[in-house]
């Protein structure tokens, strides 16, 4: 069996839920169905976490709310969200993140 055989199959085994299911198969340069990530896919997102990871950050609980709204808004409605949101301590949904994740809802 080939090393790239064995790597498909070790992919497709693996869980393809949790936060951590995409980075795992980036890291082997394997899609979920198996098949190899194209090199120049791989480096182009290489070079964009690259920067990512050289930029100052705000803080951590800014980083928190930012991740909380950018997949909050995909599970939750927009005004369970919200009010998640403000019960937490964060501050409610600005009217540009209203308009971006529930705008074509």
């Amino acid at each position: 069996m080939s090393t790239e055989t064995n790597l498909q199959d070790q992919v497709k085994d693996q869980a393809t839920t949790g936060a951590d299911a995409v980075d795992v198969a980036i890291a082997k340069g394997i899609d979920f169905d198996g098949s190899p990530i194209p090199t120049a896919k791989l480096d182009l997102y290489t070079q964009v976490m690259g920067l990512e990871a050289g930029r100052q950050r705000s803080g951590v609980s800014n980083t928190m709310r930012s991740r909380i709204v950018r997949i909050g808004a995909k599970h939750i409605p927009q005004a369970e969200l919200d009010q998640k949101l403000i019960d937490a301590g964060f501050a409610p949904l600005k009217e540009k993140e209203i308009a971006f994740f529930y705008g074509g809802k």
